[in-house]
C-alpha cells in the first residue's frame, strides 16, 4: 500500500510518500503507526504521540481502529486548524 506525509510528520520521517508492505498481524491504522514507529529514528519521532495523528485511508478521514485491509493508500497528517 501506498503511505503518504503531511506536514511535520513528513518533515519528520523525510518522506513524502513511500510504498510498504506490512507484516501480518498490522490490522488497522493504530497497528501500522506502532509498525512504522519501530522503523526508524524518524519515524518514531513522527509517530511519538499518536493520538495526535490524523489517518486518511483512500483519502477518507479515519480513526485508529479503523482496518487497513484492502487500503489503496493511507496517509498521515497532524491535526489542522481553520484560519
Amino acid at each position: 500500500m501506498k503511505v503518504k506525509y503531511f506536514a511535520w510528520v513528513r518533515e519528520r520521517i523525510g518522506l513524502d510518500e513511500e510504498t510498504v508492505e506490512p507484516p501480518p498481524g498490522i490490522a488497522t491504522v493504530a497497528d501500522l503507526i506502532g509498525w512504522l514507529a519501530a522503523r526508524g529514528d524518524g519515524y518514531a519521532l513522527a509517530f511519538e504521540k499518536p493520538g495526535v495523528i490524523r489517518a486518511a485511508i483512500d483519502r477518507a478521514h479515519v480513526r485508529a481502529e479503523t482496518p487497513i485491509q484492502g487500503a489503496r493508500e493511507v496517509a498521515f497528517f497532524p491535526p489542522m486548524t481553520g484560519g
